[in-house]
């Protein structure tokens, strides 16, 4: 079966989006599959980057762009349209394919697969849905909502939802936002969340923290500080904890666009408890990961369904108990609700958060129940031996027709 995967980031990026790509590529290569990667030279810059040796069974068309990053919506929409057009165009060169699997980095990106079924009519197409537009951008506040931005991109959703023949989104939220969308037709859905590589994860070592003072039990926060989640909880449990004195301290990784409101603050509260420590590289994050007891994840309540927090599977992996603060119906939820691996609260109730978290660390049991639950769940739900055969299923359905376009009354 001829494959082409379309992202704009691939590895040696380490986009997260990138590397689900490449682990869905590198498992339908070993099976004997042919597949095709279009993808940016992304913002990790290599000299000499040999795609065979990296990834020996996999075809890689990278396409230039200026990468411009992130600075505003001029440069990324510069990127994006630079991308838009030379993916477009090495689509059209590709020969027939038979399935087109798009992701949503950039957004509507899954058009370059419609250009190629226009051109082979009998090519399958699937949208590998990460993030949900025009909606993330209106509810950050990015777009006026119904403004002449998002009526263009529903527009364009609506059309595109003609072509498609199969969709593939992280969580029920983000399957009901879709389903209620205006659309020409019904387009089969299948639920599956993001993962990370089982062999990559070796079962971690037990933690057993104490309150003893020697060493302080750690909150770690990890990844994008983005629109879509909310830090006004920790805080506010940091000030609680400082006020206690406890030894409990908050590491914060990563960065994004509330950074350095996260990081005004913290210095206009005088926190000593809460550190930022910035972007840090792959094997130094596991390290800072090993030497966390908990990990804190956030999502604001009006970004339900749009996007899902891809931070939960590592922490998962890693052992570490999940503290959330979001709305219910999430993935993060959905994973502490199945598998009891730790405690899904709402935001600003910071009291039942600093309760949790003196539990854990104030006994050592109870840590390591939760820890093996979050480790279990990881094996059990989130890692690419229990996903990827999801994956397997959905692109066969597809295939079979069992997956096909079905007429709907929608509009």
């Amino acid at each position: 079966m001829r494959i082409t995967i379309v992202n704009q980031f691939f590895p040696p990026d380490i986009s997260p989006t990138g590397c689900l790509a490449a682990s869905l590529a590198e498992d339908r290569a070993s099976r004997g599959d042919t597949v095709t990667v279009i993808a940016s030279e992304g913002y990790v810059a290599e000299a000499n980057r040999d795609e065979k040796a990296c990834h020996p069974r996999i075809g890689i068309h990278r396409i230039w762009t200026p990468r411009l990053g992130k600075r505003t919506i001029f440069h990324r929409g510069l990127d994006y349209l630079l991308f838009y057009i030379l993916a477009t165009w090495a689509a059209v060169r590709l020969p027939r394919q038979d399935v087109v699997i798009c992701l949503t980095t950039p957004p509507l990106i899954a058009g370059v697969g419609v250009v190629h079924t226009f051109l082979h009519p009998s090519t399958k197409l699937m949208l590998w849905n990460m993030d949900c537009y025009p909606e993330v951008a209106e509810r950050a506040g990015v777009i006026r909502p119904d403004g002449w931005i998002s009526r263009l991109f529903k527009t364009l959703n609506r059309h595109l939802s003609r072509r498609l023949d199969h969709i593939v989104c992280l969580d029920e939220a983000m399957r009901q936002l879709l389903h209620k969308r205006p659309r020409e037709t019904e387009v089969a859905t299948t639920v599956i969340p993001n993962w990370e590589p089982l062999s990559e994860f070796p079962i971690p070592e037990t933690n057993t923290p104490s309150n003893s003072g020697k060493q302080p039990f750690t909150v770690l926060y990890s990844g994008n500080m983005g629109h879509g989640h909310s830090f006004d909880t920790l805080i506010e449990t940091a000030e609680l904890l400082a006020r206690r004195k406890s030894n409990i301290q908050f590491v914060i990784t990563g960065g994004g666009i509330q950074a350095d409101a996260v990081q005004r603050m913290i210095e206009k509260r005088r926190l000593q408890n809460v550190r930022l420590v910035g972007y840090v590289a792959t094997a130094e994050l596991r390290e800072i990961q090993r030497s966390a007891s908990c990990a804190l994840i956030t999502l604001r309540d009006d970004m339900l369904g749009v996007m899902s927090p891809s931070k939960l599977h590592a922490n998962l992996a890693m052992g570490l108990p999940i503290a959330y603060i979001g709305p219910a119906g999430s993935n993060v939820d959905d994973a502490i609700r199945q598998f009891d691996c730790g405690i899904s609260l709402r935001h600003h109730d910071s009291e039942s958060l600093v309760q949790f978290l003196e539990e854990l660390a104030g006994c050592s049991l109870t840590h390591q129940r939760y820890a093996a639950r979050a480790r279990a769940a990881f094996e059990q739900a989130y890692c690419d031996e229990q996903t990827l055969p999801l994956l397997d299923d959905a692109l066969g359905a597809m295939l079979s027709g069992n997956g096909a376009r079905k007429q709907s009354l929608a509009a």
